[in-house]
């Protein structure tokens, strides 16, 4: 752990929200670089990740949780306790609004459960790069109707607009105190667990809405070789033979575009050659596994 001064501050933001609300592109942004992966689809993280950020003398650990929305599958269930475990001891909640898409049914049990917990709360209401103006402001009064929010802050995470500020507020918010984590690390999350979530991404950006959320990246070898460079071999799950089809493309070019993408993108966030491996397994409840829940990072409920 890295020797700093006793004037130092560390404290723990939660970024909590509706699916596809941008919590994960606003992670990103206050670290600097990517440490959570993305996409348009809701329900993109399925777990928490904590990403580390500077700000002077400030070590700001960031709660990027998953998206909040009604649990149906177990998998569902353990996200949404991922999310909500991820905010159980924040010095800060942010509650992050997609401002174009409003408000909601989905908001209200999310507001409800707000209410009931104590501490600080700030609503940051993202995407305001392409929001209607009059509704923001109507969205905006609402929601500080509803919960007795401390701050309000307009933001765009993929414009960068209103974040400078944002990141010297949750920096002054902070407790004094040691740094948790060595000041070149971004993020908790192993390289291993990492490069699954890179894998997972491609396979959400290259097939869109032909594939369903069936499905689910699993490490079975993390290698490093003695020339420094990685061999990765990983294993995409799916629940159907369809579904291994929609994967593999024709003649297998679907996945080999799939693995290329992820390589180049893993090879360039860890500095040293990648070799990718991947297959396609067929296994209809993989989303009732303990072993995978472990490997993937979530707790098992019942």
């Amino acid at each position: 752990m890295t020797e700093l001064a006793a004037e130092t501050r560390c404290g723990v933001a939660a970024l909590l929200g509706a699916p596809n609300a941008g919590k994960s592109t606003l992670t990103n942004a206050l670290v600097g670089q990517k440490v959570a992966i993305t996409s348009a689809k809701p329900q993109t993280s399925r777990t928490r990740l904590i990403g580390v950020a500077i700000e002077g003398n400030t070590q700001l650990l960031l709660v990027d949780t998953p998206g909040i929305f009604a649990p149906r599958r177990r998998l569902d269930r353990a996200m949404v306790s991922a999310a909500w475990e991820g905010a159980s001891d924040a010095d800060v909640l942010l509650f992050v609004v997609d401002s174009k898409a409003g408000a909601g049914p989905k908001l209200d049990s999310l507001i409800e459960n707000l209410n009931q917990r104590p501490g600080r709360k700030w609503l940051v209401m993202n995407k305001v790069d392409i929001a209607a103006k009059d509704k923001l402001l109507v969205l905006t009064e609402k929601l500080n109707g509803a919960v007795m929010f401390e701050h309000t802050w307009f933001v765009s995470a993929e414009t960068g607009d209103g974040l400078p500020e944002l990141k010297t507020a949750i920096a002054d918010a902070m407790p004094e105190g040691p740094w948790h984590f060595p000041e070149d690390q971004v993020s908790d999350v192993s390289q291993r667990l990492l490069a699954t979530e890179i894998t997972r991404e491609q396979i959400y950006r290259q097939l869109h809405a032909e594939l369903p959320y069936a499905s689910a990246v699993d490490s079975e070898q993390y290698i490093e070789r003695p020339d420094g460079s990685l061999e990765i071999h990983q294993q995409i799950l799916v629940a159907r033979d369809s579904q291994k089809a929609i994967v593999l493309g024709k003649k297998g070019a679907r996945i080999k575009a799939i693995g290329e993408a992820s390589r180049k993108e893993l090879s360039a966030l860890l500095g040293v050659p990648v070799h990718l491996y991947l297959h396609v397994k067929v296994k209809a409840n993989w989303d009732d596994s303990r072993e995978l829940f472990e490997n993937i990072g979530l707790d098992w409920v019942e």
